[in-house]
């Protein structure tokens, strides 16, 4: 099993004298740590991009399960057709819900409370005082609703929003009420204050806020994208922003890392977390329980969770 943990550091692990299990430290560093041939359970590297996360899979020939630290699998996707028929690969759901639901909140709030341009006074001892948008009483659009959806609207509940409205791939029922389908985005984006993007990158969501999607928004509202920079069209993006007309929160940009000398940069209206949402505190210890559960079940032989993509 190679492991992007020391597994000494994981507590609740199965102890390899019980089932004959090695654990090896891979991290991404230029050298294996074995043979991949005999890895049977590939935890993926956080956050090492996504050709340190395939460069092993072709040589992985008895790999049964591949468990990513992130909630997208857009980074390991490529490397999949190179894999035996029957390998899970499993998502981290239950991970990054708390942090990225928290950076979703302060960037919404920065945003509309004019914090950019209090640190900006600041510096040059500026007192800019002022009326300033606040959360309370505005319309939000949550779109990508699941997991963490859920969790920014859990986050939400607090701030006396006038609604929350969700949108996912598919339409269904919740506790907290309906959620409707990508095809109604349309006729939702024209009443929404707060528009926040937690959608998983796919072929479906590639360029989802394009020119149309982001002309559908009313004047003055507030994009947040907390997902993956190619879900927006950046330079759609940077047409409204540069008029005025909307405003940006973006923790994920495309191109990522964005470059020095980026019109997003200096774009006005535009606020810029450098992919933050999941990588705080919180990521380690909730990274160790899902990785524990999960080779727990593997080795007793009980089906492991989050599955959300088996290979042919």
């Amino acid at each position: 099993m190679w492991l992007p943990i020391p597994a000494d550091e994981i507590e609740g692990l199965p102890t390899p004298s019980d089932t004959g299990l090695t654990y090896l430290f891979w991290d991404g560093d230029p050298d294996f740590p074995g043979d991949p041939a005999d890895c049977v359970f590939y935890a993926v590297p956080y956050m090492k991009g996504m050709e340190t996360a395939v460069r092993p899979l072709a040589a992985m020939t008895s790999v049964r399960v591949v468990q990513t630290l992130s909630a997208g699998i857009d980074h390991v996707e490529p490397g999949l057709g190179s894999l035996p028929a029957g390998v899970r690969l499993c998502n981290a759901k239950g991970v990054h819900e708390a942090s990225t639901a928290e950076l979703t909140l302060a960037l919404i709030l920065a945003s509309l409370r004019g914090f950019p341009g209090f640190v900006h006074g600041q510096d040059k001892e500026e007192w800019r005082a002022g009326f300033y948008p606040a959360l309370a009483d505005k319309s939000v659009l949550i779109v990508g609703y699941g997991s963490i959806g859920a969790a920014i609207e859990d986050r939400l509940a607090p701030f006396e929003c006038a609604r929350v409205a969700r949108v996912a791939r598919s339409a269904r029922a919740t506790e907290r009420g309906e959620v409707r389908a990508l095809t109604d985005l349309p006729a939702l984006l024209p009443d929404a204050d707060v528009v926040i993007l937690s959608t998983p990158l796919t072929e479906q969501t590639k360029g989802l806020a394009n020119a149309g999607f982001l002309a559908r928004m009313k004047d003055g509202a507030l994009l947040v994208n907390v997902a993956r920079g190619p879900v927006v069209d950046t330079k759609a993006l940077l047409a409204e922003v540069e008029s005025g007309r909307l405003t940006a929160a973006l923790d994920v940009t495309d191109p990522e890392p964005l470059p020095a000398g980026h019109p997003l940069w200096h774009a006005p209206g535009v606020l810029i977390s450098p992919h933050v949402g999941g990588s705080t505190s919180a990521f380690m210890p909730r990274a160790k329980r899902l990785l524990a559960g999960q080779i727990t079940r593997f080795a007793a032989g009980e089906p492991v969770r989050n599955v959300v993509f088996t290979t042919e």
